[in-house]
């Protein structure tokens, strides 16, 4: 079975297994450093599941973004969520009493189910309250307003997973060792609903 050569999409949690993935940190980070520069201090996260290296690498980026402004990290402002767009429902309606300013959530469809909820507690994306997802799935352009999101490099994945798989189907003795762990940079998609397009007054 060790003798199989493969690749992974997706960072694992153990580091000598071959992998290629996303920057989910540096994603994170650049989401919440974009809305601490339209201004923002109370920035809450729904979070993905934190048993995972996504959900854990997200939630990195989001407290070290608040680290190098010198933002307090607050537990009230944190909700963990699964990806779904349920969880963006239950956590956004948990999250309405701390009153964030802006919302990061790992996934886009967390941020839609967000974005519902807002809506239903009568306050306003952007005006009110500032949303950015991740993953620039297609319905994040088909949402009113549309879908500040992280864009994931997802054809760039699959190549270098290819690329790579197809070395070690040459010589698999490349495979041995620590292996090899390639990430990707991913980039924020500025639309709408984080209020960059209409400055904040």
């Amino acid at each position: 079975q060790d003798s199989v050569p493969f690749i992974l999409i997706g960072r694992h949690v153990d580091d000598r297994v071959q992998y290629v993935d996303a920057d989910n940190v540096g994603g994170a980070r650049m989401a919440v450093e974009h809305l601490i520069r339209l201004g923002h201090r109370r920035i809450a996260a729904i979070t993905g599941p934190l048993g995972t290296p996504a959900g854990a690498d997200r939630l990195a980026g989001y407290r070290r973004a608040l680290e190098a402004s010198r933002i307090p990290f607050r537990q009230d402002l944190v909700v963990e969520g699964d990806f779904s767009k349920g969880s963006g429902l239950t956590g956004m309606q948990r999250l309405l009493p701390a009153r964030p300013t802006a919302v990061f959530c790992a996934s886009d469809s967390m941020a839609i189910g967000a974005l519902e909820i807002i809506r239903e507690a009568g306050l306003a994306v952007p005006d009110d309250i500032a949303l950015i997802g991740f993953d620039d799935v297609p319905v994040a352009t088909a949402v009113e307003p549309a879908l500040t999101t992280v864009r994931q490099p997802i054809e760039g994945l699959g190549t270098m997973a290819a690329e790579l798989l197809l070395s070690l189907l040459e010589d698999p003795r490349d495979g041995k060792g620590a292996g090899q762990r390639i990430v990707l940079p991913a980039q924020l998609v500025v639309r709408e609903s984080c209020g960059a397009l209409r400055p904040r007054i």
